[in-house]
């Protein structure tokens, strides 16, 4: 569907995207796009849209006008109620739509269309702009961290409804978000990229197993369980954590073993989009910036 060769993204004297290797987009894929501030995720779906110029080579079977994007930031006229909105954007009448008005029932948003945009919540805001965007039934759909600022039980109830809404489509779907759980829910792959470079681009799976092993268990960072564990391969963990790396099913159930034995409380862990990403860039050489 898409490939990525060579890409070089520069603002006056400052690269932003440099990416140096094959990268593709193929139909039906839920691709996650990772990484921290700055590291050229909203610049990348820009530079695709064909809303940024680039050098390199971009290969797709289809055009910025069969991708749909949802960015961050969506302002929308206050004066005029939603419905209007809604309507003026996709150039349809609700009541002409059976698709927009399943859309509507589906991200429960019958109740909102009178209001105005300046009303709504945060999460109804979202749902308003991701209705717009699904409607196009597009090719290719970008989310770009599109659950940002909702609380979490708003953030749950929005994720599950997309994950059910892709799941039988055979469209292609790009996330970005600093939200691991909801990378986990809606991606098969991921892309990681670090200050504008590609750190790891793959299945979840095998860049887990590539950065981290079989599996990781788990357990609270402390003196204690550093003794146990002090002849065990650890790998970057989140702050508090002890991750300790299982090469096969034999060592994991040694470590399992170890920690009931002595009553330490364990999680193990075959496919942790954190941990993962720690240790790829660790093992990679890119290194955050204090």
């Amino acid at each position: 569907m898409l490939t990525i060769n060579n890409l070089d993204v520069t603002f006056g004297s400052h690269r932003a995207l440099h990416i140096n290797q094959e990268i593709t987009f193929e139909k039906n894929d839920r691709i996650g796009i990772i990484g921290s501030n700055g590291a050229g995720k909203s610049t990348l779906i820009k530079t695709l849209l064909g809303m940024v110029p680039f050098e390199g080579k971009i290969e797709s079977t289809i055009t910025p006008q069969q991708m749909a994007v949802h960015l961050q930031e969506n302002n929308y006229s206050s004066n005029v109620s939603v419905k209007t909105i809604m309507e003026t954007m996709l150039g349809l009448k609700v009541s002409d739509s059976q698709e927009l008005q399943q859309l509507i029932t589906y991200f429960d948003f019958d109740s909102s269309l009178k209001k105005r945009f300046s009303k709504l919540s945060g999460g109804q805001k979202q749902r308003l702009t991701l209705i717009i965007v699904l409607m196009q039934q597009a090719e290719l759909t970008f989310l770009d961290e599109v659950s940002s600022g909702l609380d979490f039980e708003t953030r749950q109830t929005l994720m599950t409804k997309l994950t059910d809404w892709f799941a039988d489509k055979s469209k292609t779907l790009c996330v970005v978000s600093h939200y691991y759980d909801e990378l986990e829910k809606l991606t098969n792959k991921l892309l990681l990229l670090h200050q504008g470079e590609v750190v790891c681009f793959g299945t979840k799976e095998a860049l887990f197993e590539k950065y981290c092993g079989y599996s990781v268990i788990t357990v609270e960072d402390n003196e204690q369980t550093r003794n146990h564990f002090s002849t065990h391969r650890k790998l970057a963990a989140p702050s508090l954590v002890l991750a300790i790396a299982c090469n096969d099913e034999a060592e994991e159930l040694e470590i399992v073993s170890h920690c009931i034995k002595s009553n330490i409380n364990y999680k193990r862990r075959n496919n942790d989009i954190e941990i993962m990403t720690l240790n790829a860039k660790a093992q990679e050489g890119f290194v955050d910036e204090k």
